[in-house]
């Protein structure tokens, strides 16, 4: 990617939606060198984003709305409405709306990661198009790597649990 010479506007009418899980839906916004973000909302008991870690970039999250629960190494953080939290790169990290709560977040990385075609990867398994295995196989491509938390697996999930 080549560094952007113009400024970048992405109307909220025009802006690409994809539902990439039962309760969860990416909305892109600029995906260009040295910035890549997007908006995720997430309905209560969404399954939002599994344990994993990127190698080149720091990911940011800033809650427009809701309550969001944050892996950050083995510590689930919840935050709320205006809270900030940037995750370096290395840092094993997943989130969800917090338990018995919706989400709307802002999620960005830099440097940008070119991962549009990533989220709409998300969006064709979702609709049953492509493979849990498909994701597994583009890990180097999108700098998602996988991992595992016990933390995060015994985590809250639901209002009533």
């Amino acid at each position: 990617m080549s560094q952007p010479t113009h400024a970048h506007l992405t109307r909220h009418a025009t802006a690409e939606a994809i539902t990439d899980g039962p309760g969860s839906l990416i909305t892109l916004l600029v995906d260009q060198p040295g910035l890549t973000c997007n908006t995720a909302t997430f309905e209560e008991g969404a399954a939002g984003a599994p344990v994993h870690f990127h190698t080149k970039a720091t990911e940011f999250f800033f809650v427009v709305d809701g309550r969001l629960d944050v892996l950050v190494d083995d510590e689930v953080k919840t935050l709320g409405k205006g809270d900030f939290l940037a995750v370096p790169a290395g840092v094993k990290h997943a989130f969800a709306p917090a338990a018995g709560h919706t989400a709307e977040v802002f999620v960005g990385f830099a440097p940008g990661m070119e991962r549009f075609d990533y989220y709409r990867l998300l969006g064709r398994v979702n609709a049953g198009e492509a493979t849990v295995a498909d994701i597994k196989a583009s890990s180097p491509v999108y700098d998602n790597h996988y991992a595992e938390s016990a933390t995060w697996a015994g985590r809250r999930r639901s209002a009533d649990a």
